[in-house]
């Protein structure tokens, strides 16, 4: 999300060509994990890479202007696990564009 809103380190010299600042986060995040009650068996422990990576995602700038990105890291972290939005097929096929995005859309879901 980082990438998409303030551009890439490597391509800094294409920032301003490349970013979309006012992206929002639409799919499936940390807080879902319990909001949606998804079950142990789909969620991806974090290695340590994993919570190195975020930790040092929580002391970039792009992320500490978006309280609300900030928080979702804050609770992975916490929760030392993840989830991709695939994980949701374990709810049936159409769960995904039946429920979950009609939900997240209808209650202005997403940050």
């Amino acid at each position: 999300m980082s990438v998409y809103a303030s551009g890439s380190k490597n391509l800094s010299y294409e920032n301003g060509h490349l970013t979309t600042p006012n992206v929002k986060w639409l799919g499936i995040r940390p807080s879902d994990i319990t909001k949606f009650d998804i079950p142990k068996d789909v969620r991806i422990q974090m290695t340590p890479n994993d919570i190195k990576m975020t930790e040092n995602l929580l002391k970039d700038e792009c992320v500490n202007s978006k309280p609300e990105w900030a928080n979702e890291l804050r609770t992975m972290l916490e929760m030392k696990e993840n989830v991709e939005i695939q994980a949701l097929t374990c709810f049936g096929m159409n769960y995904l564009t039946e429920v979950y995005l009609p939900k997240k859309l209808q209650d202005f879901d997403f940050v």
